[in-house]
C-alpha cells in the first residue's frame, strides 16, 4: 500500500486540535472546558533563536543590520506574553532577552577610537553570527523532512 500526498493531514492556521491525528477545526458547541485548561498560543517557535529569526524575518529586516531597539521590545512583549502560562519555558527566552538588552545597550555606550583586534567593533555580530547558523540549520532540516519517509510518506511492499 502505497500513501500519497494527498493522505496526508498538514497543519492550517483554522486548526484547534490533533484528535487520533486528524485535525479538529471546530469546538463543539456543549463541550465543556474549564477555565484554565486551555491556552491561546500565537505562535509555536522551537526556542529564543526561532523567535528572534521570525521576528526578523517577519519585518523583512536584514540580519546583518538589526534595530536592536525594535526587535528587543517585541521580543520582551512576546516573553511578557509567555510568561504569564509558561514560567518555565520562558526561561531560555530571558536569557536571549538578556542578551539583546546588553547588545542594546552597548549600542548605546561611546566607542572608544582604537579598538582592540581581539574585541568586535560591534557587539550584533557574535548574535548575527548564530542567527545566520540557525537559519542554515533551519533550512536544512526542512530540506531532510522533505524528503520522503518509510511509514509517513510511503509504506514497505
Amino acid at each position: 500500500m502505497t500513501v500519497t500526498g494527498e493522505n496526508l493531514q498538514r497543519p492550517s492556521e483554522n486548526t484547534v486540535a490533533w484528535i487520533f491525528g486528524q485535525p479538529v477545526t471546530d469546538v463543539p458547541q456543549d463541550l465543556f472546558i474549564p477555565p484554565d485548561a486551555l491556552k491561546v498560543v500565537l505562535h509555536s517557535f522551537q526556542g529564543p533563536l526561532d523567535l528572534l529569526l521570525y521576528l526578523i524575518r517577519k519585518q523583512n529586516i536584514d540580519v546583518l543590520d538589526i534595530p536592536m531597539i525594535k526587535i528587543t521590545e517585541q521580543y520582551l512583549h512576546y516573553i511578557a506574553q509567555m510568561e504569564a502560562y509558561q514560567f518555565d519555558l520562558a526561561a531560555e527566552y530571558l536569557l536571549m532577552a538578556a542578551v539583546l538588552i546588553e547588545i542594546k545597550s552597548r549600542l548605546l555606550l561611546p566607542q572608544p577610537e582604537n579598538t582592540e583586534e581581539g574585541e568586535e567593533a560591534d557587539p550584533r555580530a557574535e548574535l548575527v553570527r548564530r542567527l545566520l547558523a540557525y537559519e542554515q540549520m533551519k533550512l536544512a532540516a526542512a530540506g531532510l523532512d522533505a524528503l520522503p519517509r518509510a511509514g509517513r510518506d510511503f509504506a514497505w511492499a
